[in-house]
């Protein structure tokens, strides 16, 4: 016969696997232990060239000349995704000042001295990077830069050491191609009314840029 000690153990072994029974046997049997399936996320394959070829068409406004038509390309180099290096050449015609206009016969420059041509190369930053969205899954990311830089101008048969100072914005439109509007100012002293005169020139553009 079974002593006391002996019955008390056989009640506390079948207390002890009566809820392991309930759980693989019982209705609680779907909750103890759920097979879980795992979402598979693509990720996007990104470009990652640091090179960056853009070509340019706006507005310049050169000081005593009027504005005009500006054509140019650039070139970047992409240091890190913040910094980067840009050379730029372009060039644009002048008019006549409003004194050769009203004059009738004065001619201060030739037709090939109206040619205003310049190149520059210029340091960069990025910031304030974002996206634009135009529906629920269809989306263009997009930064904003300033930039700044020297380099020379080519006006009136004569060579001139020019700052230029600007900034703009970005649109993204893949990953490969992105659409830049920007300004400029470009800053250099001159002589052609017979004193020196610091001249700020502004340009207004808008450009596309491939990456590679």
């Amino acid at each position: 016969m079974a002593t006391g000690f002996q019955r008390l153990l056989l009640v506390l072994a079948l207390a002890s696997t009566a809820p392991l029974a309930l759980a693989q046997d019982g209705p609680l049997g779907d909750i103890v232990g759920p097979d879980e399936e795992r979402r598979r996320i693509s990720e996007r394959d990104l470009d990652t060239e640091n090179f960056e070829l853009g070509v340019f068409y706006g507005l310049m406004s050169v000081e005593d000349f009027g504005s005009n038509p500006v054509a140019g390309v650039s070139l970047s180099y992409h240091v890190t995704e913040a910094i980067f290096l840009q050379a730029n050449a372009a060039r644009t015609e002048t008019r006549e000042t409003s004194y050769e206009l009203l004059s009738g016969a004065v001619e201060l420059l030739t037709e090939d001295q109206r040619d205003y041509t310049y190149y520059n190369l210029s340091l960069g930053y990025n910031f304030l990077p974002g996206q634009i969205y135009l529906t629920e899954n269809w989306s263009f990311n997009t930064s904003a830069y300033v930039i700044g830089g020297a380099g020379n101008t080519e006006f009136a048969g004569q060579d001139y050491f020019t700052y230029n100072l600007g900034a703009g914005f970005k649109l993204y439109t893949t990953d490969w191609l992105a659409l830049d509007l920007g300004m400029r100012g470009h800053v250099f002293t001159h002589e052609l009314f017979g004193r020196e005169v610091e001249v700020n020139n502004l340009e207004a553009r808008l450009g596309v840029s491939l990456f590679f």
